[in-house]
């Protein structure tokens, strides 16, 4: 996956486009990374898997939702830039979201620990879902 990242965002930096209000977008196949600065890197991460179950969904839609909500759980984090993964399969979503951390040596279990709890609550889930088009 870090190689893959690398390679999407060293194209992004040279083609300069996918940037909206300050976050790069970048899409390469069936995955989507939205990250506010290249390279995008994951420091700490949590996974879950949105099940599509024949809704059609916008990643990009999803993605800025995602991203918002995870800035939310750990706008305490000083240095945290947030990063979200998404990768579509026939039935699913496979989201990545978490970040780089730069200049601090923050608890990574504790914010990982958070993020598998934002990623898990039925709530939110079924909230990104609707926003990105699907039907929860």
């Amino acid at each position: 996956m870090k190689e893959g990242l690398r390679r999407m965002s060293e194209a992004a930096e040279q083609a300069g486009a996918g940037r909206r209000d300050g976050w790069h977008l970048m899409r390469e196949g069936a995955v989507l990374v939205l990250a506010r600065r290249l390279p995008a890197r994951f420091d700490l991460s949590a996974r879950t898997v949105l099940p599509l179950a024949g809704r059609a969904v916008g990643r990009a839609r999803l993605a800025h939702q995602l991203r918002q909500d995870v800035w939310r759980c750990l706008r305490d984090l000083r240095g945290f830039w947030p990063v979200v993964r998404i990768e579509r399969s026939e039935d699913a979503l496979h989201v990545t979201v978490g970040g780089a951390l730069d200049g601090t040596r923050a608890p990574v279990e504790r914010a990982e620990a958070r993020l598998a709890a934002l990623l898990a609550d039925p709530r939110h889930r079924a909230r990104w879902l609707r926003h990105a088009g699907g039907v929860a």
